[in-house]
């Protein structure tokens, strides 16, 4: 990259804090440094033309974990880690509405229901015997029960009597919530960078220096928010996980509101308007959906799509207008990394699929350690 003495001098010279990652966290990031000082010369560095991971391509759920995903955490964290994890999930859904406000990121507070599928008889019978203890759990900081049965009156085909509902579940526009962030650090003062990517970096100990192919210029600190593109850099502590996601064109009478999982989260629904968004299924495929790579899994698109004719809107006929992947970062802990890779240097990544409920509070975390 050649740049002439202007662009050095106006873009990178005296930078203070540079930020690897435009996304929910990288954003929140730049803006928590600016609150604290306000002078500072903020650039943020973006290797895509927009946020890329999974950011502007999540399906804009506001939740903190269905109850078969609570129970499946359970046999994996003690209770008090969990709850410390879905407490995290829920300050940092309401920071976000906090900073950014509700109209400002569509927040319709519609509720949450998950369905189980008739074969899901085990899964189903373990789920309405252990609602009463995770209620139980959870309502120190809920105040109410988070979870309660109820009739299916969707009309959903080949699923269980019983849905559960949960009302502290929202849905959110992505797009707009993504819009409102950029926005707000372009108005603080915050510089972008799109179309590169940091490909190097050295600490020494008053300064660093950051390089962007073969140019490189110096910071005080540099702050990665890269999320599923972490691997490397956690020395495989992130994986990337990719997610399917499709979009119906507008159907005519839909009766579905609100946002909808089933089978542990790993597959999850919900209107936009009088359209169906749906996604997930990497659990068919996990091998192949640990990638980086914004391609299409066709057998899990095909699946989503049975899915969807079957269990979601039968007898209704639909057409898919929108079909897309994101990338998410996960690892052996749903705890997200936050720390220091050197005196300079630090990483905010591994948000496990909850990017929308943690990002903006790991963005916060991530620039009150730099300044530590």
């Amino acid at each position: 990259m050649k740049l002439s003495f202007w662009e050095i001098q106006s873009w990178f010279t005296h930078v203070d804090y540079v930020v690897a990652g435009s996304g929910i966290v990288g954003l929140n990031t730049a803006l928590e440094l600016k609150s604290q000082f306000p002078a500072s010369n903020i650039l943020i560095i973006e290797k895509g033309s927009l946020p890329e991971g999974a950011s502007t391509k999540n399906a804009g759920f506001a939740c903190f974990g269905s109850l078969s995903e609570i129970m499946d955490d359970l046999s994996s964290y003690q209770e008090e880690t969990l709850i410390s994890l879905i407490q995290r999930r829920w300050d940092g859904l309401q920071l976000l509405r906090k900073n950014l406000g509700d109209e400002a990121i569509d927040f319709k507070p519609y509720g949450g229901y998950e369905l189980f599928l008739e074969k899901d008889e085990l899964l189903y019978s373990e789920a309405l015997s252990k609602l009463p203890f995770v209620n139980e759990i959870l309502r120190p900081f809920f105040k109410s029960d988070v979870f309660s049965k109820e009739l299916d009156r969707f009309g959903f085909g080949g699923i269980q009597e019983y849905v559960l509902f949960n009302p502290f579940e929202a849905q959110i526009d992505t797009g707009k919530m993504m819009r409102a962030l950029l926005d707000k650090a372009v108005s603080a003062g915050i510089r972008i960078m799109n179309g590169q990517s940091v490909t190097g970096f050295h600490d020494h100990g008053d300064s660093v220096s950051v390089a962007l192919g073969d140019f490189s210029f110096k910071a005080k600190k540099l702050l990665f928010a890269t999320n599923g593109f972490a691997g490397q850099l956690t020395k495989g502590a992130v994986k990337p996980a990719r997610a399917q996601v499709l979009v119906t064109s507008p159907i005519k009478n839909l009766d579905i509101k609100g946002t909808f999982h089933f089978d542990r989260g790993y597959y999850y629904f919900r209107n936009i308007g009088d359209r169906i968004l749906f996604g997930g299924g990497r659990n068919t495929d996990f091998e192949t959906e640990s990638t980086d790579a914004f391609d299409l899994n066709q057998n899990i698109q095909n699946h989503l799509e049975h899915l969807l004719k079957e269990v979601i809107l039968p007898n209704k006929p639909f057409s898919i207008e929108h079909k897309w992947s994101g990338i998410m970062g996960m690892g052996s802990d749903k705890q997200p990394i936050i720390e220091k890779l050197s005196v300079n240097v630090c990483c905010g990544v591994r948000l496990g699929g909850m990017g929308v409920a943690i990002g903006s509070l790991v963005g916060q975390e991530l620039a009150r350690l730099c300044l530590d």
